[in-house]
């Protein structure tokens, strides 16, 4: 009996690892002469194709009065070209049966396509136009100016709890340059001269600064001979590329504040000071935001939301950056109760990691649920393509797109427990009270 099952062992194992291999995304990688990082990712199940350009810029490049650039041109360089009429990308894309979007955080800037993949050809074009000829002039300037103006209005000052990130991290960072939000200040957006954002654009909007991660529905081999006759000729920057180097001092103090907007209900909103994403600490405190708050059966949607009615939603996730970010929670209050006894019965939870080891059972059920949302965050072209291009800037190993996950696994139930002794601590927090503005007196 042991000889044919070792027999059917062997037999199987071949099959298992071709099971295996088929789950790994394969890519190809190289660099141009001129900087430019490229991954490829061939899947032919589907004819899409997704183009992407992740540029190594975000808020954290900007300097104190002149805040808000990156995200400005996130909007800038949908103006046109010197080939690409004004206003003229998204009816193009749309034409050609595809969409396009970008956006802006604290480190980078990503622009992308999602195409028919007979029209891999035109998204190369599109962005090595963005790349070479961008078209940046006072019209387009102006006409973003207003734009971005427009759109903090509506997502930030007019939105209720739309300062909430803004205002965390204001009093969470004192000298970094995460104190400010990518849509940045619009007094530094109106004093900025167009020289300036032309500057801005030859530092970072550069080959040397970019990465091109396409993938989807694409023949590797012609794939790169039509990168080289879109990109190999832009040529390399060559003015310096500001990394800032600031180390935010520890913090020593509980910080508090009040916020008071327009809004109908009360919120409270802590932050925690957590290490830079793919350091091992980020992993474990990842997981300690999965365990307190993802989905309805989390351990402070059902203690605080259905059992103590403190709250009408909670929820805890990291805000993890290339440098030292944030483990958030955000509570929004129950009718009748105060903002200080929602703190309460969060603090009282995170007590709980602290102090009381976590069941097999609820450990797995989080190592099941991490695992289910690294797999689903691979499942589409789109995704693929950031996940490549992210994993090549921040860790210079695009492989994690496999590998990532062996990072989480290794976290253990003890691992838990030291994070959020170690980080979870009211020295080490910012604690925003949100309430309704007063109505004024007739």
């Amino acid at each position: 009996m042991k000889i044919k099952l070792l027999i059917l062992l062997l037999a199987i194992l071949p099959f298992m690892g071709a099971m295996a291999q088929q789950g790994r995304i394969k890519f190809t990688e190289y660099d141009l002469p001129n900087g430019l990082h490229v991954i490829l990712h061939q899947d032919n199940t589907t004819p899409i194709v997704a183009v992407s350009i992740l540029y190594h810029v975000g808020s954290k490049n900007e300097v104190p009065g002149r805040t808000g650039f990156a995200h400005f041109f996130e909007h800038l360089m949908f103006e046109g070209s010197d080939n690409i009429a004004r206003g003229e990308y998204d009816k193009i894309t749309l034409t050609a049966g595809g969409t396009l979007n970008a956006n802006t955080s604290q480190d980078r800037t990503y622009y992308y396509e999602i195409l028919p993949s007979n029209q891999l050809e035109l998204g190369l074009w599109m962005e090595s136009e963005r790349l070479l000829h961008l078209r940046i002039d006072s019209i387009g300037v102006e006409t973003q100016r207003s734009v971005v103006k427009e759109e903090r209005k509506q997502s930030y000052d007019n939105r209720p709890y739309g300062s909430i990130i803004e205002k965390t991290m204001e009093n969470a960072y004192k000298v970094h340059p995460y104190k400010w939000t990518p849509i940045g200040y619009p007094e530094d957006l109106n004093k900025a001269t167009l020289q300036e954002f032309m500057d801005f654009h030859s530092i970072y909007y550069v080959p040397n600064n970019a990465t091109l991660s396409i993938a989807g529905d694409l023949d590797i081999e012609s794939t790169k001979k039509l990168i080289e006759k879109y990109f190999g000729d832009i040529p390399t920057g060559k003015k310096e590329i500001y990394r800032p180097s600031i180390v935010e001092p520890e913090k020593t103090a509980e910080v508090t504040d009040t916020v008071y907007d327009n809004i109908q209900l009360p919120a409270v909103i802590i932050s925690y000071h957590m290490p830079a994403q793919g350091t091992p600490d980020s992993y474990a405190l990842s997981m300690v935001t999965t365990l307190l708050s993802d989905g309805e059966s989390s351990r402070m949607y059902k203690s605080i939301v259905d059992q103590q009615q403190k709250a009408l939603q909670v929820m805890s996730f990291p805000f993890a950056l290339e440098d030292p970010g944030l483990f958030l929670i955000f509570g929004l209050v129950n009718m009748g109760v105060q903002p200080a006894d929602l703190e309460k019965a969060i603090d009282a939870e995170i007590e709980k990691v602290k102090t009381t080891p976590i069941t097999d059972a609820e450990f797995q059920k989080l190592r099941n649920k991490t695992e289910n949302d690294f797999v689903t965050g691979n499942s589409s072209m789109a995704g693929i393509a950031e996940n490549l291009a992210n994993y090549h800037v921040y860790f210079k190993d695009a492989n994690l797109i496999n590998t990532e996950i062996d990072r989480y696994m290794a976290v253990t139930p003890a691992d838990l427990q030291r994070v959020a002794k170690k980080y979870l601590t009211p020295e080490n927090r910012v604690v925003l009270t949100y309430l309704p503005k007063p109505t004024p007196k007739n």
